[in-house]
């Protein structure tokens, strides 16, 4: 009679224990869903919201380069500047909503996270009570079993029934294993949510900055040419003889320099080993090599090197051990420049410096300082061609410019 009761709860309890596994991880889902919705459709919106930035942003490129290839004036110079403070704006907008987006994300995979902890639990209890239940059927012999049993049928049913149970647990097991390996997965991405976060609040820094640099520049351009075409169009022609001059006196100074080297002297550069290292601290690059968007490309040309923005009177270091081709620099705001002759038919130039530290045919190391930064425009060794704060860097391979990033570490 015991035996036969025993059988009974037996065959209750699994069959509940399944269902109620079963109502209770269906109820820790649904009960959530709206919040996981609500923060779906935000993130979507976010991401419509970031295409459209960017869609505004490639038009406002789209009219920089155009521009640049009309007839250098002063207003079209100002317009593009224009283009790009709005551009910079855009650009805050987007990071901005860059970091929203990563926060709602992080929110998500945090609630996610918690449902995945609650439902783990919930089925680490219910798997607890099958096995509980399974076991103390297991502590009844075959032959309790089918002397309980009223027929032989009933007697088969019940084990496959058993069968059954047995396969659900395993296949239990194996979703409890899933969830667990959501949850790690959950976590690495966590962190590197995380990790874009601080990549994106230094994103934001440098858009700032960029806006700021722009700012700066168009007050600066408008400053100095007192808003006036004329004025502006004799300095262009200032600049332009100015350029001219001083690719002239480049090319003429490395061919020296080799000339007078002993060499003994030529020897000791083409042994140096050292690579080509930044001249400065800052990474941010204005204009690079050849860039389509460069203003005075219709007027003079190509832009030889890159643009490093820093602040005016930054210190400038050697790219590399060499010998001082040409360091010409008047104190007057004509542009000023310092040049450094390197092993294996290398040379780097340094433009816009507004002080010099060497002298011609001064053997350098390098990371030694040899000049502070300039560019402001009106300043000392500016030149005309220049809307701020900036160190114009060359590298050249046998007297012609190449592009310096394929050099830099």
């Amino acid at each position: 009679m015991f035996n036969s009761k025993f059988k009974i709860l037996i065959l209750i309890i699994i069959p509940l224990v399944i269902v109620g596994f079963w109502q209770q991880s269906q109820a820790i889902s649904n009960n959530n869903s709206p919040e996981l919705q609500a923060l779906n459709l935000k993130i979507q919106n976010q991401k419509e919201a970031l295409n459209k930035i960017q869609a505004q942003q490639q038009e406002y490129q789209n009219k920089i380069r155009s521009q640049v290839n009309n007839q250098v004036t002063l207003n079209n110079q100002v317009a593009i500047l224009n283009d790009r403070i709005s551009e910079a704006n855009l650009a805050i907008k987007q990071v901005n909503l860059e970091i929203s987006k990563n926060t709602l994300e992080t929110e998500k995979i945090k609630l996610d996270n918690q449902l995945l902890n609650t439902k783990i639990e919930t089925q680490k209890q219910h798997l607890g009570y099958l096995l509980q239940a399974l076991y103390q059927h297991d502590q009844i012999s075959t032959l309790q079993n089918l002397l309980l049993n009223h027929s032989l049928t009933d007697f088969i049913n019940q084990a496959q029934y058993l069968t059954n149970m047995n396969q659900g647990l395993s296949e239990s097991v194996d979703s409890l294993k899933i969830q667990q390996q959501k949850l790690k997965q959950n976590l690495l991405v966590l962190k590197q949510k995380n990790d874009n976060l601080l990549n994106f609040k230094k994103q934001l820094l440098n858009k700032k900055g960029d806006l700021e640099y722009d700012q700066n520049n168009k007050n600066n351009l408008l400053a100095t040419t007192q808003s006036s075409e004329q004025y502006y169009q004799a300095l262009l022609q200032k600049g332009l003889r100015q350029q001219q001059q001083a690719e002239a006196d480049i090319s003429s100074a490395e061919r020296l320099v080799w000339q007078k080297m002993s060499k003994k002297d030529q020897t000791l550069l083409n042994s140096n080993q050292n690579s080509i290292a930044w001249p400065v601290n800052s990474r941010i690059i204005d204009a690079t090599f050849h860039d389509p968007n460069y203003p005075f490309k219709k007027l003079i040309g190509q832009h030889s090197g890159i643009d490093i923005r820093v602040p005016q009177g930054t210190i400038i270091r050697a790219a590399a051990d060499g010998y001082v081709a040409r360091a010409k620099f008047n104190g007057s705001n004509n542009y000023a420049y310092i040049m450094l002759i390197h092993g294996h038919g290398l040379s780097t130039v340094y433009g816009h410096v507004s002080a010099i530290f060497v002298t011609a045919d001064q053997y350098v190391s390098q990371g030694e300082a040899i000049g502070r930064s300039g560019g402001t425009p009106g300043t000392p060794g500016s030149g005309p061609f220049t809307t701020g704060p900036h160190l114009h860097f060359e590298v050249r391979l046998n007297g012609i410019p190449v592009n310096p990033m394929n050099y830099l570490p």
